[in-house]
């Protein structure tokens, strides 16, 4: 199975982005996925003026992430919280292309606060019903963050590795199972 993860914000030096890199370690080491990073401070994505809706119907400079768009059985949204809801610039990708039918969606919120963006990972949840996708009921929300890992994704508070196990537990039964669905029908 292809995961992609979606580092939400386009920040330099996210610490949001340090959830993104222990989730895709953890799942490297744990699991034969594959598990790549879409971090959106490497793609500067326009606003959206049409929807890719195939790798060849991708302008050139976009070919590469249109392609791991295109491959991922199953994503995990990693986003900071702006405003009450999750990044503008990860709505902008997903809306750049098409549904994403019947494809598991793990929702992660990460804040320095002590709330950890739950309210976006509300929007979020609605989010993954708008684009067609199924969404892990199970949801990580680590407040803190700064505190919780470092630059390098490292888990600095042993005490939340429980949160971090259910989540992972339940995203992988509803992926495996949805993907392998997909490939039995």
């Amino acid at each position: 199975m292809r995961i992609e993860i979606i580092s939400g914000s386009p920040r330099p030096n996210s610490v949001t982005h340090r959830v993104s890199l222990h989730l895709q370690n953890l799942l490297q080491r744990n699991t034969g996925h594959e598990v790549g990073i879409i971090n959106l401070k490497d793609w500067n994505l326009p606003v959206l003026q049409s929807v890719f809706v195939s790798v060849e119907h991708t302008p050139d400079e976009f070919k590469p992430l249109a392609r791991r768009m295109f491959a991922a059985d199953a994503f995990i949204l990693v986003s900071p919280e702006y405003n009450g809801s999750y990044s503008p610039a990860m709505k902008n990708l997903l809306d750049h292309f098409p549904k994403q039918y019947h494809k598991p969606f793990g929702i992660v919120t990460a804040s320095p606060g002590p709330l950890g963006g739950i309210r976006a990972s509300q929007q979020m949840q609605l989010l993954v019903n708008a684009l067609f996708g199924v969404a892990s009921p199970y949801l990580l929300i680590v407040g803190s963050v700064d505190k919780k890992f470092d630059a390098d994704g490292n888990l600095l508070e042993p005490s939340f590795q429980n949160n971090i196990h259910n989540f992972i537990t339940e995203y992988l039964w509803l992926a495996e199972s949805l993907v392998r669905r997909k490939v039995a029908a």
